[in-house]
């Protein structure tokens, strides 16, 4: 019996090669007092990137849990046509209109890791969100 090891969420080599592309444009995020959208990957991303494509001068939260951007203060703000990218590994990233509804679009480097609950793991809580 051959014993083929599966990569796992602290595989390195996994990180060193091209991200397998997701995108997606014209998202709207819900204004701040509703439920933030939640984009699911479909696998552990090597990194993410997203932009406030509003055309109004809306803002945009943007975390790694549902409470950080909703009660929390662990979120980043995008102001219009701002952008952010990072090297993050995530399974779920949450966006929410600061004041108002806000376009935006997001594009993410995709691992071959599945089968990981990284949500959980971000509470929004500890700088975490």
């Amino acid at each position: 019996m051959t014993y083929i090891p599966k990569a796992g969420i602290n595989h390195a080599t996994t990180y060193v090669v091209s991200g397998i592309p997701y995108a997606s444009s014209s998202i709207v995020a819900p204004t701040g007092s509703n439920t933030p959208l939640q984009i699911d990957f479909p696998s552990i991303t090597k990194f993410v990137l997203v932009k406030n494509t509003n055309p109004t001068s809306a803002s945009l939260r943007v975390g790694f849990s549902s409470n950080g951007v909703k009660t929390g203060n662990n979120y980043i703000i995008l102001a219009k046509d701002e952008s952010f990218c990072g090297e993050l590994k995530l399974t779920s990233l949450f966006l929410l209109g600061n004041t108002s509804a806000v376009s935006c679009s997001v594009v993410a480097g995709l691992t071959g890791i599945e089968g990981y609950d990284l949500a959980t793991a971000y509470s929004g809580s500890v700088g975490i969100g």
